[in-house]
């Protein structure tokens, strides 16, 4: 751990801070949604936060590169050169935006060898921000009070198994883990906030049976994994890896706290 990331971590944070205030500002009037080219919602806050952001980043540490949500189209043949890089989703849960029902998040990772090693996740709404180094901690930031350090929980097998899942994204995959896995109280919550929830311990598993990207899960995987968790393949069993192919597409996953349990049984096959 480089004393570097976590001096970083300080002003990742108030960068973080700076796109949420961007990003309130437009949540407050009556913006106007484009489509991207999958169709998928895009606001003037995405781009308001994604260039805050990418400012902010490119002042701190000039010499390393940013990949955006909102910049996606650097091709792999230079991707591939990165040893290092920030990756940036400037606004997790556009459709939870559009609804205004405020579980959408500012997200922004440092990736280093193919792995999250940094993580800020932050919720424009409340204030709450979750964000974790590695060799350094995990912890939940709550606005009023002092930081608070984070970790995973074990199951209490007495208790049914908490899983959350995806607000605006369910469908089958999730339906059929939950069914196979017995006893379970499920929680339907928008964006990053899922995996910062296993996190945290308030959840036990989160199953993504669904397409994601990259910038949708480094920063909250950063959080999960320095809190003794793992984001696994639901293929593989390995934890996801970044920036090691042309797509920036992740395979279904697994998130989870504790290891006793074999998560990847549940997987529909």
């Amino acid at each position: 751990m480089h004393n570097d990331e976590v001096a970083w971590l300080e002003s990742v944070r108030a960068l973080a801070l700076e796109a949420s205030e961007r990003i309130l500002e437009i949540y407050a009037t009556a913006f106007k949604v484009t489509a991207k080219e999958d169709n998928s919602p895009l606001t003037a806050a995405d781009l308001a936060s994604h260039r805050t952001i990418v400012a902010g980043l490119r002042a701190l540490t000039p010499e390393i590169p940013v990949l955006s949500e909102e910049s996606a189209a650097i091709p792999f043949t230079e991707r591939l050169q990165w040893h290092r890089y920030w990756l940036v989703d400037p606004l997790d849960g556009t459709k939870e935006f559009v609804k205004h029902n405020g579980e959408f998040t500012v997200n922004i990772a440092l990736i280093e060898n193919h792995e999250p090693i940094l993580g800020v996740v932050r919720v424009p709404v409340t204030g709450l921000c979750y964000f974790a180094a590695r060799h350094y901690g995990a912890f939940r930031d709550e606005p009023g009070r002092r930081p608070q350090p984070i970790t995973v929980k074990p199951l209490k097998h007495s208790q049914p198994v908490r899983v959350v899942g995806s607000k605006s994204h369910g469908g089958p995959g999730l339906q059929k883990f939950v069914a196979a896995l017995g006893p379970h109280q499920l929680v339907t919550i928008g964006s990053s906030l899922k995996l910062c929830q296993v996190a945290e311990g308030a959840a036990d598993v989160y199953p993504r049976m669904g397409p994601t990207s990259e910038w949708d899960t480094a920063a909250a995987q950063a959080i999960v994994e320095v809190a003794g968790g793992q984001v696994v393949s639901a293929e593989t069993g390995r934890s996801l890896r970044y920036n090691t192919r042309d797509s920036l597409l992740n395979p279904h996953f697994i998130v989870y706290g504790d290891a006793s349990r074999d998560w990847l049984s549940y997987v529909p096959r």
